[in-house]
């Protein structure tokens, strides 16, 4: 297979990001290099500048076929502002456009492009184009189908939400514009069947192929063996300390004494509330923001990690995670959950706090069911989830969507068998 020149765009990459989306950009990113293609990333640095109230860490190198470009400006917030409000790459669509146009692209990838382009992006480049749904942006303003804050969405109320969420309403969400612009892209990609249906319901016009989420077999910066990282059993939670992601349902369980505790790996701006709410209660332990090779030892020395997100996630990275540290998961049944736990038969779903409570102690005492389940989990993670598996099948779509365009340069790269 002959190298492929790949053009990203997306508005988080680390450092400059807050949560999955711009780490799974950073994924598919490696794992195309580790294919033998050329990957540049163009992202919008302003935007976590402008949104985060700290610096971030350092970046870490990327790999020989990576280049990374960070976009910035003056203007800052101002430009940020313009493409909100305006769907277009006011004030870097100039270089976005020279960088389309230099870099002789093969194929460009449109990632969360909500502050670095809008929909106004699509119509930049004449390479095959491709959308990677990581959020619902494409049928949700604030990107997550939380309405209002308290609930999930399952009727519009986008004007009156995005108040809420002291966001400006979009106006060109009311005039068709994103419809005008998706007939720019070639390939629309959702990360789950549950995804894919969302955005049907809601109205998305075109037909998405679905394309997980994904982890490398191992990571080589976690040792193995080494001291239990916690005195006691515990179950595992990891994530961000939002409302939404429902760990407020979940402390009331672990008030009191019992046999296990419950351990929190993760940061947020909910998580004053959340250590309020433990206050007393000495099975509940916050450990703030983990490094992975530390989380990686939290995660296979559980007994079970614990999902309860209350909102539509369009995937559930830290259930491979989990899987692929032979641990198995307990996840709320909602969103695209069910579908994970059901392929890998890798854990148990629940809907409410007593199912949730019994889900814990079947897996803390039947040691033969928590085995088979943990073996089932990383076996449902090699088979379906890992990089090796993925990636193949991304660019699988990549060089069916290029048939059907009549690109017939990257279909033939693409095609098995064919030889630099």
């Amino acid at each position: 297979m002959s190298m492929l020149r790949f053009c990203f765009l997306t508005t988080f990459y680390p450092p400059h990001n807050f949560g999955g989306d711009g780490i799974g950009v950073q994924r598919l990113a490696h794992g195309l290099v580790r294919a033998g293609h050329h990957v540049t990333v163009l992202y919008d640095a302003d935007a976590y500048i402008a949104l985060s109230p700290t610096s971030p860490p350092p970046a870490l190198p990327e790999p020989a076929g990576l280049e990374v470009v960070a976009l910035r400006s003056a203007l800052g917030k101002v430009s940020l502002l313009l493409t909100q409000q305006l769907g277009r790459p006011i004030v870097h669509g100039p270089e976005i456009a020279r960088r389309l146009r230099d870099g002789r692209f093969d194929v460009i990838n449109f990632h969360n492009v909500s502050l670095i382009g809008g929909p106004g992006l699509f119509k930049y480049g004449d390479a095959l184009k491709v959308y990677m749904a990581h959020e619902h942006w494409l049928v949700c303003p604030t990107h997550v189908l939380w309405r209002h804050g308290r609930e999930r969405c399952e009727a519009r109320e986008c004007i009156r939400c995005q108040l809420h969420y002291r966001r400006p309403p979009q106006l060109w969400r009311q005039t068709g514009f994103l419809e005008r612009e998706i007939r720019h892209v070639d390939l629309f990609i959702a990360m789950s069947d549950f995804s894919r249906r969302k955005h049907a319901e809601f109205g998305f016009p075109r037909e998405m192929e679905v394309l997980p989420s994904f982890l490398p077999a191992a990571d080589p910066s976690v040792a193995s063996g080494g001291d239990a990282p916690h005195a006691r059993p515990y179950f595992l939670f990891v994530g961000r300390l939002e409302r939404l992601k429902g760990l407020q349902d979940v402390i009331p369980l672990f008030n009191g004494a019992g046999p296990a505790d419950l351990v929190v790996a993760g940061d947020g701006d909910f998580g004053a509330e959340l250590r309020a709410q433990a206050a007393g209660m000495a099975r509940v332990h916050f450990l703030g923001r983990v490094a992975p090779e530390a989380l990686a030892r939290y995660y296979r020395d559980a007994i079970a990690l614990v999902v309860p997100s209350l909102c539509f996630e369009t995937f559930g990275i830290i259930l491979l995670e989990s899987f692929r540290q032979s641990t198995p998961v307990i996840a709320r049944r909602v969103g695209p959950f069910p579908e994970i736990v059901e392929r890998s038969k890798g854990g148990l779903l629940f809907d409410s706090a007593d199912e949730l409570r019994a889900a814990m102690d079947r897996l803390r005492t039947d040691a033969v069911f928590r085995t088979n389940a943990a073996i089932a989990g990383r076996q449902a993670f090699e088979s379906h989830w890992q990089e090796s598996v993925v990636v193949p099948e991304y660019l699988s779509l990549v060089r069916r969507a290029a048939d059907r365009k009549g690109d017939i340069r990257v279909a033939a790269l693409l095609r098995p068998g064919t030889q630099a």
